[in-house]
């Protein structure tokens, strides 16, 4: 098989079980590539020996598999690099909670067997399209977890006008609004009070951040409908965060989310299920006096 590479090039600790990885790989005869920014940072900062069939750029390879290892940042980053692709990716978890990169370093060895007997599984997860009338978005306008609007440069709270489908639902008066996919549901839409969203749902969750009204609470609305917000703001500027990708944005400028017409495809293991992720990451049930 052939795999593509990507890992966390920040902390250290977190590309620590690389080693493994490319050991089990090479047992597997695996054609394996590698992100230059992460063989780099393997080679000249952890002096790292690592066997490579080559390297790439940005979106610029092709492959079987794609192997994420660290956190979900670096899955998200990855899946941006995949795009359109199609190809499945693998998230090898050395970061902390990981709901994307669930594969355990522990796990390593029997996970790529599995593969290589071809008993996993792939899952779809549905991907956001953002597009922006008055002023151009210059980063990757495609969001797997979530699209946030936030306040910028003020203490002071933004209005944000949404409608879905061209008709009005609301003006939320807050620090921000979460767009989220169900993959994204357990990310920063959970942190604000959003829904738990089983992932083939079909869904959208809109989950105001720090609203002003008691009464506004999280929606959910089919994930073929469209959103578009207008955003008022005393600073008269405001933050696109696209998978923690952020923007400056002018007041005035006219946003579109709708879903992608592509989806990300991601490994799971034969025997996944997601309620005993969810058991297991969010520790429902556990009596934490133990």
């Amino acid at each position: 098989m052939k795999f593509a590479i990507f890992g966390n090039t920040y902390q250290a600790k977190k590309s620590f079980y690389a080693q493994t990885l490319f050991s089990i790989l090479e047992k597997h005869h695996a054609e394996v590539y590698i992100c230059r920014d992460f063989y780099e940072f393997l080679t000249n900062d952890l002096k790292l020996n690592i066997p490579t069939a080559g390297l790439f750029d940005d979106d610029n390879f092709d492959a079987d598999m794609v192997i994420s290892v660290g956190g979900d940042g670096t899955f998200l980053k990855a899946a941006s690099k995949v795009g359109s692709k199609g190809i499945p990716i693998l998230g090898v978890n050395t970061g902390r909670l990981g709901f994307l990169a669930d594969v355990s370093p522990e796990e390593m060895v029997t996970t790529f067997n599995e593969i290589y007997e071809n008993r996993y599984t792939v899952e779809e997860r549905s991907v956001l399209k953002i597009s922006c009338k008055g002023q151009e978005l210059e980063d990757y306008p495609y969001a797997l977890n979530e699209i946030a609007i936030l306040k910028r440069d003020s203490s002071s709270m933004i209005s944000i006008h949404t409608a879905i489908n061209g008709a009005y639902l609301t003006t939320y008066q807050a620090d921000g609004l979460v767009i989220a996919t169900p993959t994204g549901s357990t990310a920063y839409s959970l942190s604000v009070g959003g829904p738990v969203i089983v992932p083939h749902s079909n869904t959208i969750a809109i989950t105001p951040v720090a609203p002003h009204s008691l009464n506004v609470r999280p929606i959910v609305i089919r994930d073929d409908w469209e959103i578009t917000l207008d955003v008022e703001s005393r600073s008269h500027n405001f933050l696109i965060a696209i998978d923690g990708r952020s923007e400056s944005f002018k007041e005035g400028t006219q946003i579109s989310i709708r879903k992608a017409d592509y989806a990300i495809k991601v490994v799971k293991r034969h025997n996944h299920v997601f309620f005993n992720t969810l058991r297991t990451k969010l520790m429902w049930g556990a009596d934490t006096r133990l």
